[in-house]
Formats: C-alpha cells, structure tokens, sequence
C-alpha cells in the first residue's frame, strides 16, 4: 500500500511520530514537506519556521528509524501547494491528524475530478501533553511543552526571525 501525508513538522513532536508511525504500519510512505514558499501559508499562527532543508534533514532522520524497524520504503518530497501529493493517482491512503481530515476530503474531490479512485482517509487522534492540551508544534516554539508534551515552564520559545 502507498501511503501519504504532508505538514511542515517544525520541530517534529510525538503527535507527529503518531502520525508517522500509523502510515508506516499501513504500506510504504512518503511525506509531502511543505515548502519555504507555502509554510508560512499553512500556519495558522505567526512564528518561524525553520528553512526546508532543515526540517527536511530532522524529518528523514525521524523516517529512517522507522522504516528500518518495520522493514518500509519512505521519501519526502517538497509540497508547493496545500493539496500536494496525495491528487496523485499512485496512493491508496492519507493518514492525518483531525484538523486537517477536512483537506483529506477535499483532497477526494480532486482526484474524482481527475479520475483518480478515492483514497482511504486514515484519522490518527491527537497526543495529549502532560496538561492534557494537544501537542503542538506552536507550544513548543512558545516554549510551554518539549516534544513529548512535558511542561516546560521555564524554557523560552524560539526567537521569531524575520
């Protein structure tokens, strides 16, 4: 099975390797990376975030182990636009996280429009920090939780880079 999924993951957290993880148990992955260009456009907040060859490098890493261990193939290719890689014909499943099940809906009327069998939209529900709030990768850059939803109350965020 060829499974997909996209996001900026900056920094990649453990709500993330649950997403991660659920694709790898169902086929091979790959990963749409959002680019430098539509990142920004994604976000619903207004923070850094990292260049794409960083977050490309932090993601692979993140990838290797796991497909290592589950014997998968993977790649991370660069997403320019929101709906991505998943229109493409050659995927059979979308694993995503529940804000963005909407977009895999949408992502199913675009390939109808082309022709393309709908994909099975694979929803993986969202880590709990230590608080009991989602992790995100917004809390981390403020500096309120690490990536594995532990409080960090005396952590400063990320500076904001213009």
């Amino acid at each position: 099975m060829n499974v997909a999924l996209g996001g900026t993951f900056d920094p990649i957290h453990d709500g993330h390797r649950a997403l991660f993880e659920r694709a790898f148990e169902l086929g091979d992955v790959t990963v749409g990376l959002t680019s430098d260009g539509l990142a920004p456009k994604t976000r619903h907040d207004q923070r850094h975030v990292r260049p794409f060859s960083e977050r490309q490098s932090a993601l692979a890493d993140e990838l290797a182990a796991l497909a290592t261990d589950l014997e998968r193939e993977w790649e991370v290719r660069e997403l320019t636009e929101p709906t991505g890689i998943a229109t493409e014909p050659q995927f059979d499943t979308l694993v995503v996280s529940p804000e963005t099940e909407t977009g895999g809906r949408r992502i199913n009327e675009i390939r109808e429009e082309r022709g393309h069998d709908p994909l099975e939209i694979e929803v993986v529900p969202h880590v709990r920090a230590a608080d009991g709030d989602i992790i995100s990768s917004t809390r981390i850059v403020e500096g309120e939780i690490d990536e594995h939803g532990n409080l960090t109350p005396n952590r400063t965020g990320r500076q904001n880079i213009s």
